[in-house]
């Protein structure tokens, strides 16, 4: 009977942790099933994060992601995202997902004009 038990407690232990799991996961960009060129899924918010706008310039080569001095004015480009690898935000924010070594994997703008 305590061996019951014991199976039922780390059974729902398991489930909890489990459904923990999905709902982090859980997000406009992973329910779209969003892909990048290569064919790979984007994932969710574990994966990705939103980039405020002012760290995001608008270049002749596409976005470019800066960091931001002391005094907040945008610096040096930390990368830049050719303008045919970003997708479409329907949120109107930028946003940056990446894969286990911190490579880009996908990258959303906003729409111009937006």
């Amino acid at each position: 009977m305590v061996g019951r038990k014991v199976y039922f407690a780390a059974l729902i232990a398991c489930a909890s942790f489990v459904g923990t799991m999905a709902f982090a996961h859980d997000s406009w960009i992973s329910r779209g099933g969003h892909r990048n060129a290569a064919g790979e899924w984007c994932c969710g918010e574990g994966d990705c994060f939103a980039i405020p706008g002012d760290r995001v310039v608008v270049t002749a080569n596409g976005y470019a992601i800066v960091t931001q001095t002391a005094s907040g004015s945008a610096s040096t480009p930390v990368e830049v995202v050719p303008f045919s690898e970003a997708q479409p935000s329907p949120d109107g924010q930028y946003w940056r997902c990446q894969r286990p070594d911190k490579s880009r994997r996908c990258f959303f703008a906003p729409p111009p004009n937006s």
